[in-house]
């Protein structure tokens, strides 16, 4: 991003990392952010907003730190964890909540994947309870691809509008070819 945070570009006059934050809040369930050791800009846009924080001092940054300091941080009666990548500007609070009833809708899967409208598998993704074990295996910046792929015969694709699912900006081009896409 040539030394610009991604997440704290502005999408429709707001810091994307807050605004997944709140659509994450509007989704009605518990919200926890992980983020590098403060001071860091990244707090400084959520302070006012209901949701924990987890600091994550991992050298160098990996996604499976992120990912694993979020596991464990969720109460031990949690039932599942909704893995939701801040930097995704499409995503909306009612992409979020499709994934949660999706639970409902296919209660024999273990894992609850959105995807694009023509379904090419993305984010977010839904994670029974069952699979927090697994997180600890993790390493670098894979994600939580290992975990999906051992519950292959469980997963369950929930299609969401458009491409929401896959659009993830990371460079500035990215971000001023969406821009003049989308007009945000």
């Amino acid at each position: 991003m040539g030394g610009q945070d991604k997440l704290l570009q502005l999408v429709d006059g707001v810091p994307l990392l807050r605004l997944q934050a709140q659509n994450a809040l509007d989704a009605g369930e518990q919200v926890i952010v992980c983020l590098p050791p403060p001071p860091h800009p990244r707090t400084q846009i959520l302070n006012d907003l209901p949701v924990d924080f987890v600091v994550v001092d991992a050298d160098p940054p990996a996604m499976s730190a992120s990912l694993q300091a979020g596991i464990r941080a969720l109460p031990a009666s949690a039932s599942g964890v909704l893995v939701h990548l801040a930097d995704m500007p499409e995503l909306t609070r009612t992409d979020l909540a499709a994934l949660l009833a999706a639970r409902e809708k296919h209660p024999d899967a273990l894992v609850w994947r959105g995807a694009t409208a023509e379904g090419t598998p993305g984010h977010p993704v839904l994670f029974d309870a069952s699979l927090f074990p697994q997180f600890d295996d993790l390493s670098g910046d894979e994600g939580a691809r290992p975990v999906i792929r051992a519950a292959a015969g469980s997963v369950a694709t929930v299609d969401l509008p458009a491409m929401h699912a896959i659009t993830d900006l990371d460079t500035p081009e990215a971000w001023a070819a969406w821009r003049a896409r989308t007009g945000r």
